[in-house]
């Protein structure tokens, strides 16, 4: 079953808390440098794991686009840091365009909502991460506005304003490098949850077939960069049979080797729907690790999720196609099931792995909201992580994190991580017992967190910082926040990020970072503050 009917449903549920107001950002400059082409296999590889910035930038008040619409606060760059120093590697950026749509024979979209679009996927691509972007709202019958509607009369005039909509797009991202991908639409079909009907079907491949042709003609990177098409509402069943048509990819880069693809395949998995979505708590508990029959489904376990990403595996990448799973996920039961979160983590590593075995990469659907039906892996308005057993899971199954804990830490890390600092320290503290230092460790059977916070308990401002400690034998640092580490073991140096650089007499600094352990979960020891011991 589609994740249509999740997602709607809390919108809609948020909708009526009539928040409103979108916050629009100055356009920063398109980045330059060019990332050597992957064939499909590196590309899954490098993709990693993957997140959905769900609810933001496809939400809408009344059919005009609005992040904050659905109760989410606007998007920052500390939000993204913080998914980055997760581990995810790729973000997708669903977007709506909906009444920010001019009206014909051009269609313009408004320029201050490109300019906020661009804005967000700066965020994520200025890190060097892959982000995909979008039309996500446009093609839903329940949706204020739609009009990508694939049974819709009219049909010539809605391929002309998506032709010239995704113009747009394409233009304005133009000197991307191949970090950045384009899809097409999101879930679209008839709004009926049954086989596919004709002439919808044609008609969603041929918007597929305009998209491809529009964006390649743009020129520049958008002539050889991945493209990302659905099929029937990101079906499997429904992608590999007979009614998709894959696109002709015709007017591409001649740079592009002749045997490699530039077209991936795009599909969600949120099966079975009674564990993923379904909101009623009946069934709390997947996997072969259920300890309760009465609360797993009787469908939908590892046998049938391996037979489904089979499908796509002897479809499309064998044929040179990676597969994309742009959602999948599962709600949050634990107000039905304490032990709901266990299933949760194996649920999506049993996805990420799977997916994996397949060629295929994934993002787990994230639509900002915590607690009973939520989505949620971070707090969006403290950028914190709220979900660290699913994290840990999703990175243990892409190779990215070491096997997750059976208890995760029960207080995740607080401050956003950011980029590492511009200037060398040029101010050392004012002496012995100048700086004071305090930490706190969350150990498991394996791995720890530890949060460290730093004070300056001299007179003079410090400009510029890094804190030196030891830590205990057997532990190794496998992320971290609010500083760069190096090395990741023994003796370990901290540099201040760009935003934290300075100390005031009596400010302070927390930073932190997660680490491997064998067996000895200790405390760091031996901290010096630009080369002075701390108290």
């Amino acid at each position: 079953m589609s994740s249509r009917v999740r997602k709607a449903g809390l919108a809609f549920l948020a909708a009526t808390l009539t928040f409103a107001g979108t916050a629009y950002g100055v356009t920063r400059p398109a980045a330059a440098d060019v990332v050597a082409q992957l064939n499909a296999t590196q590309l899954v590889a490098d993709m990693g794991a993957g997140w959905n910035l769900g609810n933001a930038l496809e939400a809408n008040n009344n059919g005009i686009p609005s992040e904050t619409a659905w109760g989410n606060p606007v998007v920052t760059q500390a939000l993204i840091d913080r998914v980055r120093a997760s581990g995810f590697k790729t973000i997708r950026i669903p977007v709506s365009y909906l009444g920010n749509i001019g009206a014909g024979p051009n269609y313009p979209v408004n320029a201050a909502w490109l300019n906020r679009i661009q804005e967000v996927v700066d965020y994520a691509h200025s890190r060097g991460l892959y982000v995909l972007i979008n039309m996500h709202g446009d093609g839903y019958k329940s949706v204020t506005g739609s009009w990508l509607i694939c049974d819709a009369a009219d049909q010539t005039t809605i391929r002309d304003k998506y032709q010239k909509v995704w113009q747009q797009i394409a233009t304005r991202f133009q000197s991307y490098n191949d970090h950045l991908i384009f899809e097409s639409m999101n879930e679209n079909f008839d709004g009926q949850y049954g086989n596919p009907t004709q002439p919808c079907y044609s008609n969603i491949n041929a918007y597929n077939q305009v998209f491809v042709d529009t964006v390649r003609r743009t020129g520049g990177a958008n002539a050889s960069r991945w493209l990302l098409v659905p099929g029937w509402n990101t079906n499997i069943d429904h992608t590999v049979g007979s009614g998709f048509v894959l696109p002709t990819d015709q007017n591409r880069s001649s740079s592009v080797p002749a045997n490699e693809q530039r077209i991936m395949i795009s599909v969600h998995y949120y099966d079975p729907w009674d564990f993923a979505g379904q909101e009623d708590g009946t069934i709390t508990q997947w996997g072969a690790g259920a300890t309760n029959p009465a609360k797993k489904s009787v469908w939908g376990q590892e046998d049938f999720l391996d037979g489904q990403m089979k499908k796509m595996y002897d479809k499309f990448v064998t044929r040179g196609y990676p597969v994309f799973v742009g959602e999948y996920g599962s709600i949050d039961k634990t107000t039905y099931d304490s032990t709901n979160n266990r299933y949760r983590a194996d649920y999506a590593r049993a996805v990420v792995a799977t997916a994996k075995k397949y060629g295929a990469a994934t993002a787990y659907w994230d639509n900002g909201w915590n607690g009973q039906h939520g989505f949620g892996l971070f707090n969006r308005s403290t950028t914190t992580v709220t979900q660290q057993g699913i994290i840990d899971a999703i990175m243990s199954a892409v190779g990215g994190q070491p096997t997750p804990p059976t208890t995760p830490p029960t207080t995740p890390p607080t401050t956003p991580p950011t980029t590492p600092p511009t200037t060398p320290p040029t101010t050392s503290p004012g002496g012995a017992g100048a700086c004071r230092v305090s930490s706190t460790v969350n150990a498991w059977n394996t791995g720890l967190t530890t949060s460290i916070t730093i004070t300056n308990t001299g007179t003079a401002a410090i400009n510029g910082w890094s804190l030196a400690f030891t830590l205990a034998a057997g532990q190794t640092i496998v992320s971290g926040w609010s500083a760069t580490y190096a090395p990741t073991s023994g003796t370990v140096t901290a540099t201040n990020a760009g935003y934290n650089g300075t100390l005031a007499p009596g400010g302070s600094a927390a930073i932190g970072y997660q680490a491997n352990h064998s067996g000895n979960a200790a405390a760091p020891t031996n901290f010096r503050l630009n080369g002075v011991a701390c108290s």
